[in-house]
């Protein structure tokens, strides 16, 4: 998946007032927790993409 993909799913399952992700309510009807393993992946992708950018430029 490219960034900006990863960024469609963040802004898309964010927390609901009632602490369940609203992407995964709208798009498949399920009541998952905040946050859902689509976040965790998300944000793990960006983090993995930052980590890969600062050490090539450490060297």
């Amino acid at each position: 998946m490219k960034d900006d993909q990863e960024q469609v799913i963040l802004s898309m399952h964010v927390r609901g007032l009632d602490g369940l992700c609203v992407g995964c309510r709208a798009w498949w009807s399920m009541l998952t927790p905040y946050p859902c393993w689509q976040v965790e992946w998300a944000t793990s992708q960006q983090a993995r993409t930052i980590t890969a950018r600062f050490l090539a430029g450490v060297r």
